[in-house]
C-alpha cells in the first residue's frame, strides 16, 4: 500500500511529471474536488485526512520521502476522496492522470507497483467506511438500498447511517433541516446536499459520471461493463483504439453479483465477483478507456455512418463501431404482489448490504444455477436458516459439482426440490410469509420468511435495440455470425455482440471474457475496410 521509490524510480517519474514546490499548510488535495495528479515526494511530508464538508478530519497516513500521494481517483482524474496538505516544505512532482497512465504502460516495474498501490488504498477506503459521501436513511428502506448498492457495486467508499437509530444521523438531520419526506439524503463531499436522489445524480455530483464529448468520435462504443464489456475494453484500449464503455447500473455485470467465483482459471481459492470485475475495471483505466456509469443507452439509430447511440440522458455517442455487451435483465417471480416487495423484502444479489437485513433470520432464495449456489453459501453464514426453491429434480442438472458438495454440507440449508414460490404474503415493504408450491403434487405450504432471494435466471436485455435493424431471435438474443465474416459479427456491418447478450454464448464468465478479447481483432479489421473504402473513394 505505501511503497517506497528511490532515486532511479524519481528519475524516470521525471520526464512525466512537473516537481512542484508547496509552503506549509498548503492544500494539496481536497476531498470533493479533482486534484492534479499524483503527487510523488522528493522533500517534506504530507498530511492525509478525512475530507468531506461534514468530517471530524481524522488523520489518516502521513507521507515522507519516497512516497506518493493518491489513490485511484486520480487515476480516471475524479474528484478526491481525502484531504492533503503540506507538513512543513514540500516539493513533489506531479503526475497528473493521463501522464500516470503512461507510467503505467510505460514504467512496466515501476508501473506495477504503483498500481497495486493504488488499488489497496481503494481497498483500505472502502473498508474503513469514513470517506466519500454519507448516506442518512432508514436502514432497510428501497431507497435507502438502492443508493447503498449503487455505490457498493461501483467500488466507491462511502458512510451509510442509520437516520433511525444512529445519533450522528439525527444531529446532522437537525443541522440542515432535513424532513422525513426527504429521506434518504446524501451529503456530498463536496458540501451539496442531495434528497432522494438518482443514481444519475449522485454519480455526477460525486464525480463517477461527467458529460460526453459530443464531438468525439469514438473508435469503439461498449454498451455494457459486464466481463464481456470490460474484457473488450481492456484489448480495445490497450491496442490503441479510442474506447468508450456505457453501462446503467455498475461495472460487472450479473458477475459482478457473484458472492464468491472458485472456478475462474488462476484463482483457486476463488475471488469474490465484485474484486474480479473491479481489477477488469481499474485494469481499462489504466489503458485509457473511457468508462461512462451510469449512463444507458436507449436508442441506435438505424442508418448513417458513424453509429449514431442516442443516451438515456440525452446525449448522444457518436462511434466508428459498436459493441453490444448489455448482458441480461434479471428473471422476475411470477406473483402478483411482487413489486411491493422488490427492493426491500425481495434482493437479485447477495451482498453485504442485504446480509445486515436479514441476519438471524429464515430466508428463501429460489434458483439453482451456480450464481444462486454461490449466493446460498455466502448467506449461509449469516441467516438463521434458507430455504432453496429449485424447480428441477435435482441440483447436479444444473451446478457445478463443488457447490452442489459445500450446500449439503450447510447445516442450515434446506433443498427443497420440484418446487416453486407462488405467493408473497404481508404489507408494502414488509414481508410476512412465503408460499411454496409442490410442482407435482400441486400442494401448498406457508413459512414465516421475510427476505427473498432471486436468481432464477435472466432475460436478454435487448428491448433498446427495437429499430436498430439488429436481427434479434425469438427470445430476444443478439443473431451473430449469420452470413458475416466473423462469428460476433451482427446483421450489421461493424456492431458485434459479445456475452450474454448474444444468441447461443456460453453463460461463463470466461467464455464472456474470451469473446470479449476477441472481437477487438474484428474491429481492427472493420475499421481497416473502413480506411481502405474511404481512401479508394478519395482516389
Amino acid at each position: 500500500m505505501f511503497p517506497h521509490l528511490d532515486d532511479h524510480d524519481f528519475a524516470r517519474l521525471r520526464r512525466f511529471g512537473q516537481v512542484r514546490s508547496f509552503a506549509d499548510g498548503t492544500s494539496i488535495m481536497t476531498a470533493g474536488k479533482v486534484a492534479d495528479g499524483l503527487a510523488f515526494l522528493l522533500k517534506g511530508k504530507i498530511a492525509v485526512r478525512q475530507g468531506g464538508a461534514v468530517s471530524h478530519r481524522e488523520p489518516i497516513v502521513t507521507h515522507g520521502p519516497g512516497s506518493f500521494l493518491g489513490e485511484l481517483a486520480q487515476l480516471s482524474d475524479r474528484p478526491a476522496l481525502v484531504d492533503a496538505s503540506a507538513e512543513g516544505e514540500v516539493e513533489a512532482i506531479i503526475v497528473p492522470g493521463q501522464r500516470l497512465r503512461d507510467v503505467l504502460v510505460q514504467e512496466a516495474e515501476l508501473g506495477e507497483r504503483i498500481m497495486r498501490a493504488l488499488i489497496l488504498r481503494r481497498v483500505g477506503l472502502l473498508q474503513a467506511g469514513q470517506t466519500g459521501p454519507i448516506l442518512i436513511g432508514p436502514f432497510g428502506s428501497s431507497d435507502m438500498l438502492r443508493l447503498e448498492n449503487f455505490l457498493t457495486r461501483n467500488g466507491h467508499p462511502h458512510r451509510a447511517l442509520d437516520s433511525v437509530n444512529d445519533g450522528c444521523a439525527q444531529v446532522l438531520q437537525t443541522r440542515f433541516a432535513i424532513q422525513p419526506e426527504h429521506l434518504p439524503i446524501v451529503l456530498c463531499p463536496d458540501g451539496r446536499i442531495l434528497r432522494n436522489p438518482s443514481e444519475t445524480e449522485l454519480a455526477r455530483c460525486i464525480g463517477l459520471l461527467r458529460a460526453i464529448d459530443p464531438d468525439m468520435l469514438y473508435d469503439t462504443a461498449i454498451v455494457g461493463a459486464g466481463p464481456a464489456g470490460l474484457a473488450a475494453a481492456v484489448y480495445a484500449a490497450s491496442e490503441g483504439l479510442s474506447t468508450l464503455v456505457l453501462d446503467c447500473r455498475s461495472f460487472g455485470g450479473q458477475a459482478g453479483a457473484s458472492s464468491r467465483i472458485e472456478n475462474y482459471l488462476g484463482f483457486p481459492t476463488g475471488i469474490s465477483g465484485l474484486a474480479l470485475m473491479a481489477r477488469a475495471y481499474n485494469q481499462a483505466q489504466k489503458f485509457g478507456a473511457e468508462i461512462a456509469i451510469p449512463d444507458e443507452g436507449k436508442t441506435l439509430a438505424q442508418g448513417g455512418s458513424p453509429f449514431q447511440l442516442t443516451l438515456g440522458n440525452g446525449e448522444t455517442v457518436r462511434a466508428r463501431s459498436l459493441v453490444l455487451a448489455s448482458g441480461a435483465r434479471y428473471r422476475r417471480l411470477d406473483i402478483d404482489n411482487l413489486s411491493d416487495f422488490e427492493g426491500t423484502c425481495v434482493h437479485y444479489w447477495a451482498s453485504a448490504v442485504e446480509t445486515r437485513l436479514c441476519a438471524g433470520q429464515d430466508v428463501a432464495l429460489a434458483g439453482a444455477g451456480n450464481s444462486a449456489g454461490q449466493a446460498v453459501v455466502f448467506l449461509a453464514g449469516t441467516v438463521r436458516k434458507l430455504w432453496m426453491v429449485v424447480r428441477g429434480k435435482d441440483l447436479e442438472s444444473t451446478m457445478s459439482q463443488y457447490l452442489v458438495d459445500r450446500i449439503r454440507a450447510l447445516p442450515n440449508v434446506e433443498v427443497v426440490t420440484r418446487t416453486e414460490i407462488c405467493g408473497f404474503e404481508g404489507e408494502e415493504g414488509a414481508l410476512k410469509k412465503v408460499r411454496f408450491r409442490n410442482r407435482d403434487t400441486g400442494e401448498e405450504e406457508a413459512c414465516e420468511i421475510n427476505h427473498v432471494f432471486s436468481f432464477i435466471g435472466a432475460e436478454p436485455n435487448t428491448n433498446w435495440l427495437e429499430g436498430s435493424g439488429i436481427t434479434l431471435d425469438d427470445n430476444g438474443f443478439v443473431v451473430t455470425g449469420a452470413g458475416t465474416d466473423h462469428f460476433l459479427a451482427t446483421s450489421r456491418e461493424g456492431v458485434f455482440a459479445v456475452g450474454d447478450v448474444r444468441c447461443g454464448s456460453v453463460k461463463r464468465v470466461a467464455a464472456a471474457v474470451g469473446e470479449g478479447s476477441t472481437v477487438v481483432s474484428a474491429i481492427h479489421a472493420y475499421l481497416a475496410r473502413q480506411r481502405n473504402a474511404m481512401a479508394e473513394a478519395a482516389q
